[in-house]
């Protein structure tokens, strides 16, 4: 599944963001834009900073919204 076949409006706050290795990322706090997720800072793998999760890196959404990335391929994103 890619973006366009996801529908943002089933992406929530407060809804949990897990990896494709099924760790968890984050907490959504809001979508930014049409084509970001932005996670909350108070999450305890945020470092206390708001990270980005662009569209694209999302494979489904049910009760979590879930990545095509691993955990440390979205960590390692970060770092850059």
């Amino acid at each position: 599944m890619n973006a366009q076949e996801i529908d943002i409006n089933d992406i929530t706050e407060h809804m949990e963001v897990k990896s494709a290795d099924g760790k968890h990322v984050g907490v959504v706090d809001h979508l930014d834009g049409d084509d970001q997720i932005k996670l909350t800072k108070s999450d305890k793998d945020a470092g206390g900073k708001h990270h980005f999760i662009p569209l694209e890196w999302v494979d489904h959404v049910d009760a979590h919204v879930h990545l095509s990335k691993t955990a440390a391929d979205v960590r390692a994103e970060w770092q850059n």
